[in-house]
């Protein structure tokens, strides 16, 4: 008996993260993504630990792209008792090994601080007898996932499950990312995954949708738009020259994939064009070091002026001034390096990573900048600093925030409220529902009106609460 489909809304649900969409259609289960939700830590560990579902009920996972809020809690779905297939790009699959690997050293590393800190309250009779922290998951559990990767290549269909097909379009906000079609029973629904940007370095241009019943589109930037590259080059060789010249250091959370190389290519950019000083720059983040060489291997995802770059033996991942910091000496060294520098590290949010180090031993000098350079999610001590508040706590200590703050949105990879708008044209023929996603309410409110001021009251437009549920078809 054929049946209509169910979606039910696990993540980024009025937030950013921790990307999770379930579909429910004849009797079988897919996930759309299964991301580490991030905020504040013990809401993320609630919510990340535990699933509102059975892991062993899903069929099939279906991800969009390699970022951890979107694939970040696959090792623990797998953990869980999750045995069944994940299908995503190829180079989806090849960024997860290195991503998820990463994850799980964090989250060993985060309990293993945890527990040392109660160790120590406890020695101090500070603490009563409390239960040891456990890692989400661990590296073993990373490794064990990686078996269940299935290729699926750009615009391929692949029949999932009996009279379910998927197909892929690239999405244009990271190697690897995109748009996911499901096909059942003469209905199409279309997961969006994170909508890129036109003209960002390395990667290709978001691809034109075909028409869909459904979309669930992703909201980020639903209130805003976006600067051109130049006004962006231009503030950030000002927040640059402006450190320089009161001799400090530029710390620079980053997400290791993506935005770090893009960075990378705009320093160089800059001192060619002489427009900052030759500092020195470190990329203090081994699974930066690691994501560049899945970058290197996949050239298939490249823009035109990315492949003419290495086709005429440059690497645009290198150069002089840069250096890339894999061993923990090395990133502990920085602290005594003399002289203005920039580091940039992970993680983007500054929830984890040796970001966290850097931020504790600079954010007290009012020489230092800390520029942040992409989204900061609620309840994130990126969002914190963001917002100057004047004291910050990292590792559960009480810092001052006394550098200076700059924020740079637009090197954004998610497209402005008017980018989603244009990427929706295509689809728009026959949609009959809208499901906006990965947004915080006031971006999801705004983004809803610019729909219906350009389509008008004939769509239905749903911002979906965590277990909301909705029949379609």
């Amino acid at each position: 008996m054929l049946r209509d489909m169910k979606l039910t809304f696990w993540g980024a649900a009025r937030t950013v993260t921790g990307s999770m969409h379930q579909i429910t259609v004849n009797g079988k289960n897919i996930l759309l993504d299964c991301g580490l939700y991030q905020g504040h830590r013990d809401e993320a560990r609630n919510r990340n630990c535990c699933f509102s579902f059975r892991p062993q009920d899903i069929d099939s996972v279906i991800l969009s792209h390699a970022h951890i809020d979107h694939a970040g809690n696959l090792p623990n779905l797998v953990k869980q008792g999750y045995r069944g297939p994940i299908y995503s790009s190829p180079a989806t699959v090849d960024l997860c090994r290195p991503m998820l690997t990463d994850s799980a050293y964090l989250q060993e590393m985060d309990a293993e601080f945890l527990n040392k800190r109660k160790a120590r309250r406890r020695r101090l009779g500070e603490l009563d007898e409390s239960e040891e922290v456990k890692p989400l998951y661990t590296r073993e559990d990373a490794e064990r996932t990686f078996g269940q990767f299935r290729t699926v290549d750009l615009h391929e269909t692949k029949e999932i499950e009996p009279g379910i097909k998927y197909t892929t379009i690239d999405a244009g906000h990271m190697l690897g990312s995109t748009c996911v079609i499901v096909d059942y029973n003469g209905t199409r629904l279309a997961f969006s995954g994170d909508v890129g940007r036109k003209g960002l370095p390395i990667i290709r241009d978001p691809e034109a949708m075909p028409p869909v019943d459904y979309l669930i589109m992703e909201s980020t930037y639903g209130d805003r738009l976006h600067q051109s590259e130049e006004p962006v080059k231009q503030k950030l060789a000002d927040t640059i020259n402006r450190t320089w010249g009161r001799g400090g250091r530029l710390i620079v959370p980053a997400f290791a994939v993506g935005r770090t190389q893009q960075l990378i290519v705009l320093m160089h950019e800059l001192i060619l064009e002489k427009k900052i000083p030759a500092m020195p720059i470190f990329v203090d983040s081994p699974l930066a070091v690691n994501v560049t060489e899945v970058f290197r291997k996949h050239t298939e995802a490249y823009d035109e002026d990315t492949a003419k770059f290495l086709e005429n033996g440059q690497d645009p991942f290198g150069f002089f001034r840069l250096k890339y910091v894999r061993e923990v000496a090395d990133s502990k060294a920085l602290n005594d390096l003399r002289g203005p520098f920039m580091v940039i590290s992970a993680s983007g949010m500054c929830e984890a990573g040796r970001i966290l180090h850097h931020l504790r031993n600079n954010i007290g000098d009012p020489r230092n900048t800390v520029l942040i350079t992409g989204f900061q999610a609620e309840h994130t001590l990126g969002r914190r600093i963001v917002e100057k508040q004047p004291e910050v706590n990292i590792f559960g200590e009480p810092y001052r925030l006394r550098a200076e703050v700059v924020k740079i949105n637009e090197l954004s990879g998610h497209a402005d409220q008017h980018e989603l708008i244009e990427w929706m044209k295509p689809l728009m023929g026959r949609v009959k529902k809208v499901f906006l996603v990965h947004g915080e309410p006031v971006p999801q409110q705004a983004l809803t009106a610019a729909i219906h001021a350009e389509y008008g009251d004939r769509v239905d437009v749903f911002s979906p609460a965590r277990g909301d549920s909705f029949e379609i078809g």
